[in-house]
């Protein structure tokens, strides 16, 4: 007699974000960014936007506990080898997320504080911003700001790369364990994105910029990215170099692509990698 077949399992991703209606940011892109990198993806959804390439026209926020119903019904039947933390517009539904985190133990945590949309409009009431600091910046592993969210953060426009370090500096003194502070909307033509530990050197990773108009998206796409090989097995360097790889690919495979009249998404499934199994034990 021969014992059971051995069994296996998907590396899975839970992406805690709001809905883009045109598909090209948010959970929307979180699941292409998930499927594309071998992981299976799992969501539970903040708030519906009403939105398409050329910007939001509403949104309307899930009740936090909906929010939280979501959160448990994944966790306590699939569970996650790690979690993206998107768009939070207010300050019960980051509570709701910072208590599932604690009630589940969950780890490999990116949080992406999402405060302005590509097109101007903002995602996050402002008591929201202090409780996202206070609750979910220590429970993170990484914080993924772009230069206008840090701006807001720190309270003042940062315009080059000693303002960044001195940003990322002061976000890990608000309780972050690692900050990824991408420069992307910098003048010039390169694009420098920097990644800081606690007790550690700057860390910066530098790249021609790429000329094009799908730009929606790309910081949901990175965040998910990271998430997806953190679930990998990579460490945190490593799942923050591999996501840039793919990112930068996604967006050249993307460029000369025209969908709807603003800014088109990324090309997500420009490469997309088989499944990953792992044995389950």
């Amino acid at each position: 007699m021969t014992g059971f077949p051995q069994t296996f399992e998907f590396l899975r991703v839970l992406s805690i974000a709001g809905s883009d209606s045109g598909g090209g940011a948010g959970i929307q892109a979180d699941l292409k960014t998930f499927a594309a990198l071998g992981c299976y993806g799992m969501t539970a959804i903040t708030a519906l936007t009403a939105q398409n390439t050329q910007g939001v026209r509403a949104i309307h926020g899930v009740q936090p506990e909906m929010l939280r119903d979501q959160i448990d019904a994944v966790m306590e039947d699939i569970g996650a080898h790690a979690v993206k933390i998107g768009m939070l517009h207010a300050p019960e539904i980051v509570q709701t997320v910072a208590n599932a985190i604690d009630r589940h133990s969950l780890q490999n945590v990116v949080l992406d504080p999402v405060m302005v949309a590509t097109s101007g409009a903002v995602l996050i009431d402002n008591p929201a911003i202090a409780v996202l600091v206070r609750e979910l910046f220590p429970r993170a592993l990484l914080v993924t700001p772009n230069l206008d969210e840090a701006s807001l953060l720190v309270g003042r426009a940062l315009h080059h790369e000693r303002d960044m370090e001195a940003a990322a500096q002061e976000l890990l003194a608000m309780g972050a364990q690692a900050v990824l502070l991408k420069g992307g909307h910098l003048a010039g033509d390169q694009v420098c994105d920097l990644l800081l530990l606690k007790n550690r050197h700057p860390y910066w990773m530098r790249a021609p910029r790429i000329h094009t108009a799908n730009t929606h998206g790309t910081g949901c796409t990175l965040s998910s990215a990271i998430a997806a090989h953190l679930a990998l097995g990579a460490s945190l360097l490593e799942a923050v170099q591999a996501a840039r790889c793919y990112v930068r690919a996604a967006l050249e495979a993307s460029a000369t692509v025209r969908t709807g009249a603003g800014s088109g998404p990324l090309n997500h499934g420009h490469a997309p990698l088989a499944m990953r199994l792992k044995p389950r034990c």
